[in-house]
């Protein structure tokens, strides 16, 4: 989304991303990625979780996640072993959700254009 943030903010668009992760962790991938939007932490997914997107993690990707060195509760901060599901909603400036790409594979996300795409289409 980096790619297309001043065409995002060209159109009053202010792109803001959910993460599980704590603040520290958080501002560690924004320097590493020279990323130039927010990331927002939502503590043990809760918000996810009432969007509907959240999901616990299998005892076979813990497993999975313990070879490649990942310590899930050390990131964000609880021992819930939930994450997100990968969505991106495009929300107006009352609220309301004009458009949403959510895809529980995490592998397939929208290219950054279709984002264009939905905020021109509005």
């Amino acid at each position: 989304m980096q790619t297309v943030l001043d065409e995002l903010e060209e159109n009053n668009v202010t792109l803001v991303a959910l993460t599980p992760q704590l603040s520290e962790h958080n501002q560690a991938m924004i320097a590493k990625h020279a990323l130039n939007f927010h990331l927002l932490s939502d503590p043990g997914n809760e918000y996810a979780a009432k969007l509907g997107l959240r999901f616990n993690v299998t005892n076979e990707v813990k497993e999975i996640y313990a070879a490649f060195g990942i310590d899930l509760p050390k990131y964000n901060g609880d021992d819930s072993w939930t994450l997100p599901v990968p969505a991106r909603l495009i929300i107006d400036s009352s609220g309301v959700i004009r458009a949403t790409d959510i895809d529980v594979d995490y592998t397939r996300r929208p290219e950054p254009q279709k984002t264009i795409d939905d905020v021109n289409s509005l």
